[in-house]
């Protein structure tokens, strides 16, 4: 049971997990308080949106439709990864849910059956959809679920929850099925496994095979400020050899502005322009720069 955090410390502790973090309109101020209480709060909810294309998807969920006002979540989490706030305070996402999930939740302890529906979810969970139709046939990309791993991880760290406060819309209320296409178990594994310090893949996938011979793209929240990783240092040394360093000394292991300016000369270089040359490394233009996979 924890108070739910303000608007800048939601963002301060995705942005903080390696997350790319946009801010839609009005979202510190975008909520349904009025019309019943926010917190305490007790976990983070996940859902898939039924909807397709990032920009509509958040339209909805900022705006609602009819009979349902916005905000319909707190974050919607796109298949490139990214996170789009649009909510901050009470949101129109998890509706009437089993009492006994959410004492579940509470004492982290195993979830029973979701079989009734008389609490109040909207005033007791972070809620974050997912873009997907839910039709078990739309995919997840590894960097969107990566995606869940990391909000729901920077949240429950935030709070000293551990994976057992995460759960599935369709282990909340009856009848819903959302997400739908991955496990909310091998989900939870993911996020305990980075709430110990890994990153993790859900386990049983195929074993890895030889190592490539460029490194590939690690997606673009990886870069931020604060990381540090040979990967960093073995892009720097390409961005030189295409003539496109920007560096006054280096390029080393520690993302820096340098480092973004002289992606931002690449991103140029093969004709992007505006947001789409910000330095920030997207999958189309790491594969064009070649970066190995041994540095």
């Amino acid at each position: 049971m924890a108070q739910p955090m303000s608007a800048a410390k939601l963002l301060a502790v995705l942005r903080a997990e390696g997350l790319t973090v946009h801010e839609v309109r009005d979202w510190r101020n975008h909520n349904r308080n009025s019309k019943g209480p926010w917190g305490p709060v007790n976990g983070v909810m996940i859902h898939h949106t039924v909807t397709s294309g990032t920009q509509n998807s958040v339209n909805i969920c900022y705006d609602g439709y009819a009979g349902l006002p916005g905000p319909l979540c707190h974050g919607v989490i796109d298949k490139e990864g990214h996170v789009h706030l649009v909510g901050n305070g009470r949101a129109n996402h998890a509706g009437l849910g089993d009492g006994d999930v959410l004492r579940a939740v509470v004492d982290e302890t195993a979830l029973p059956p979701d079989n009734e529906a008389d609490t109040d979810g909207n005033r007791h969970f972070y809620g974050f959809e997912c873009v997907n139709l839910g039709d078990g046939k739309d995919p997840w990309p590894e960097v969107q679920k990566e995606a869940i791993e990391k909000v729901s991880a920077a949240i429950c760290r935030h709070h000293g929850w551990s994976e057992r406060s995460v759960i599935g819309h369709k282990e909340w209320q009856p009848g819903k099925q959302d997400p739908r296409g991955f496990t909310m178990d091998g989900m939870r594994r993911r996020i305990a496994d980075r709430l110990a310090g890994k990153g993790g893949k859900e386990p049983g996938g195929p074993k890895p095979g030889p190592k490539p011979e460029y490194a590939p793209f690690p997606g673009a929240g990886f870069f931020h400020t604060g990381r540090k990783s040979p990967l960093i240092t073995a892009m720097g040394r390409r961005l030189v050899a295409e003539g496109c360093g920007r560096y006054e000394k280096g390029p080393g292991p520690e993302w820096t502005e340098a480092d973004r300016k002289s992606y931002a000369a690449w991103q140029h270089k093969l004709g992007y322009r505006g947001k789409d040359a910000d330095g920030i490394p997207g999958r189309t233009s790491w594969d064009r720069l070649k970066v190995p996979s041994d540095d």
